[in-house]
């Protein structure tokens, strides 16, 4: 899941470099955006049951936040994860956090 401020640059931004890093991992991933629009691919309850992690990149207090409580959840800022480098770096993190 990924926000910002403005809720437009930055979080798709950080959707795309997480997405690219995710698949790189060979991971199956689901991006919710909070943005200036909304909720754009929201995330659901059996998304999260068939997930082994969340990762939410935002810079604001994001809309449903305790859904994410049954799986292990990092979190960071959206410019944490601007970029397929950094993105991958934040993935391998949360992929040896859960093992």
């Amino acid at each position: 899941m990924t926000a910002c401020q403005i809720g437009i640059a930055h979080t798709f931004m950080a959707a795309d470099a997480l997405r690219a890093a995710l698949e790189e991992a060979g991971c199956e991933a689901k991006i919710e955006t909070q943005g200036a629009t909304g909720a754009e691919d929201v995330i659901t309850d059996g998304d999260i049951a068939r997930a082994d992690g969340a990762i939410i990149a935002a810079d604001i207090k994001i809309k449903g936040k305790e859904r994410f409580d049954p799986v292990p959840t990092l979190s960071c800022k959206t410019k944490e994860v601007m970029t397929k480098d950094k993105a991958a770096e934040v993935v391998a993190e949360l992929l040896e956090a859960i093992g």
